[in-house]
């Protein structure tokens, strides 16, 4: 049974299902899952356990799902980094009568994966893809959790989300810190800017817009000059691929009006900062040309999650650089 993730987050306190599969590449959003079966069944044992140790024992792990005594808590089974391998233990649990709740993880899943389609198709057993977030979901978060707040404006909004490069980890931290900080919950836009350490990030929005821009000259020598963090590359490419998706709406929209009307309607609005060199983006950029480099940005965000021996900041750089060529591409 295969459930939306946006359903889940509100309702999963209500999900029947004992056995549960959660696979996609927000991380973000897993977390936040778990936290809510943690919150939902605070009484309960957590046994957090990733598959390979499972695997090494399986004989434990059964002692420990189906022998409990009526004075221990209810389990809940969190295990982590679950793909193929473990799929024949689950069709093993379902022919027992288990009555504790399983919550497996996954990371990306693709259509040939056996263990996602054996939950899809399954009645007994449910399945929740945890895709990336875009600016609307984050924004309902934001104000979600930061409801009471003054100075929550557009701006201050913008400001956060664009921060986060559309990564809810980075956003659930970033709050973390704004609530810590305004503890008065009145939200001052210079003390926000300093709180996100926005200029740090400013090296690689530079470079980003430069190459969007098809400046071959600024865009070599920022490449040389900008340290790009190996624990950040999802990242950069999450800031590129955001500034990707608003460029690809507003061509969407220009082709029933010009130019400047389409970027004033674009929901959420751009951020003020980024008006100007977003509007000089966005007439080098066709729609075919977008979708070339978002391809190629997806294929090196599986390259980057697949394999941790590639370095990983060598094909953020080729990247922008194709990125520029294909900017000044006729």
């Amino acid at each position: 049974m295969i459930y939306k993730s946006y359903i889940i987050e509100h309702t999963i306190e209500n999900v029947k299902n004992n056995i549960l599969l959660f696979y996609g590449e927000n991380l973000g959003l897993k977390n936040d899952l778990k936290n809510k079966i943690k919150n939902n069944n605070k009484k309960a044992l957590i046994r957090n356990l990733n598959q390979e140790e499972i695997l090494i024992d399986v004989n434990k792990f059964f002692n420990d799902l189906f022998n409990s005594s009526l004075f221990e808590d209810t389990k809940i089974f969190f295990i982590n980094q679950a793909n193929d391998k473990i799929l024949d233990l689950i069709k093993e649990i379902e022919e027992k009568e288990n009555t504790q709740k399983i919550f497996l993880f996954s990371g990306l899943l693709d259509k040939k994966s056996k263990l996602r389609n054996y939950f899809e198709k399954s009645n007994k057993l449910g399945i929740v893809p945890c895709y990336g977030d875009n600016e609307i979901s984050l924004r309902k978060i934001i104000i979600s959790k930061l409801k009471g707040y003054k100075g929550l404006s557009s701006q201050n909004l913008n400001m956060i989300i664009e921060n986060c490069g559309l990564d809810r980890s980075k956003l659930n931290n970033e709050l973390n810190k704004i609530d810590t900080f305004f503890e008065n919950k009145v939200i001052d836009t210079n003390k926000l800017e300093a709180l996100l350490n926005i200029k740090v990030n400013d090296s690689f929005d530079l470079l980003k817009d430069q190459a969007l821009l098809g400046d071959k000259t600024k865009t070599n020598k920022l490449i040389s000059d900008t340290i790009l963090e190996n624990d950040k590359n999802i990242f950069y490419l999450n800031v590129l691929n955001q500034r990707l998706m608003k460029l690809l709406e507003v061509n969407k929209i220009a082709k029933d009006q010009n130019l400047d009307d389409a970027i004033n309607e674009i929901k959420p609005p751009i951020f003020w900062k980024d008006k100007a060199i977003f509007d000089l983006q966005a007439r080098k950029w066709s729609e075919n040309k977008l979708k070339k480099i978002l391809d190629q940005t997806y294929e090196i965000e599986l390259k980057i999650k697949s394999n941790s021996q590639i370095t990983h900041n060598l094909l953020i750089k080729k990247l922008l650089v194709d990125t520029c060529c294909l900017a000044n591409a006729s």
